[in-house]
């Protein structure tokens, strides 16, 4: 499902974070006999993902509680869809909702988010892909959730692959040297991406020979001329201000790809209540 990055720790610490001493509202309700059973439903139209990780949380708290679901990462669930079912003590069940909610709903919310603008390049053979824009330490998550929307993942991390960056231009003192530095370092497999803002630095990246030029910022029509000029020598990727309303006519421009940072790091999450029924 996702990468090894610890997901009981993670759960773990999370869950410290919400109880602190204890539930004190829960605890002083209940005696921790009570049984009943929890129904999950969706408040919207949605793309699943993380139905495991939510599973996970509950168990955590109480390996008794029993977890019922008829979907599965990927899938569109309808409004009104009942999502998972959990049975067992209600006290636990109350104590992991929280959590187990704050992250089903936020990458459902970001897979949900990625499959519309991935339906709204329909056609055009431009891939919508992720950026690094991420909340610090759940990256491999909601990277994982941008797959089950249908889009694809740029680099995980810093080491994922040469991206040269306006600042490492300017550091560098220029295109042609941040290239020819960057080559002497790295071994001959890795693709060198080199981020420009105009026609003039295309021009530049493609004599420096970079393998993918991120066309950054650029308006349509300049971005159009950047892919004619291009003709195939490099891969292309749009980004920067790219939103559902405009990403079709940059898909239009031919470009290879278009990278959108909202996909993480300005989503919104997904409606899904849980609600108890008492046994």
């Amino acid at each position: 499902m996702f990468r090894d990055i610890g997901l009981n720790k993670l759960i773990a610490r999370a869950l410290e974070e919400d109880l602190g001493h204890g539930d004190v509202t829960t605890s002083a309700i209940l005696s921790g006999d009570e049984g009943g059973t929890a129904r999950v439903v969706a408040k919207e139209d949605m793309v699943i993902a993380g139905i495991d990780l939510f599973k996970a949380v509950f168990l955590s708290v109480e390996s008794d509680v029993m977890f019922y679901t008829v979907c599965r990462d990927g899938m569109t669930m309808k409004k009104g869809a009942i999502l998972a079912e959990i049975s067992g003590a209600i006290k636990p069940i109350l104590i992991a909702e929280r959590v187990a909610l704050n992250f089903f709903q936020r990458l459902c919310g970001v897979a949900t988010l990625t499959q519309k603008f991935v339906k709204a390049v329909q056609g055009t053979g431009a891939k919508i892909v992720d950026t690094r824009k991420t909340t610090p330490c759940l990256r491999d998550l909601e990277k994982y959730a941008v797959r089950m929307g249908g889009g694809f993942n740029h680099r995980f991390g810093l080491d994922g692959g040469v991206m040269i960056k306006d600042n490492h231009i300017i550091a560098a003192g220029g295109i042609m040297n941040a290239v020819r530095g960057v080559r002497r370092a790295i071994p001959l497999t890795l693709k060198i991406e080199v981020e420009v803002k105009d026609l003039k630095e295309v021009e530049e990246a493609l004599a420096s020979g970079a393998d993918i030029i991120m066309l950054d910022n650029m308006k349509t029509e300049e971005m159009r001329k950047a892919v004619e000029l291009i003709k195939g020598r490099a891969i292309t990727e749009a980004s920067g201000n790219v939103t559902l309303e405009r990403v079709r006519e940059i898909a239009e421009t031919g470009v290879d790809c278009i990278s959108v940072g909202a996909l993480t790091h300005s989503v919104t999450a997904a409606d899904i209540s849980l609600n108890i029924r008492v046994v």
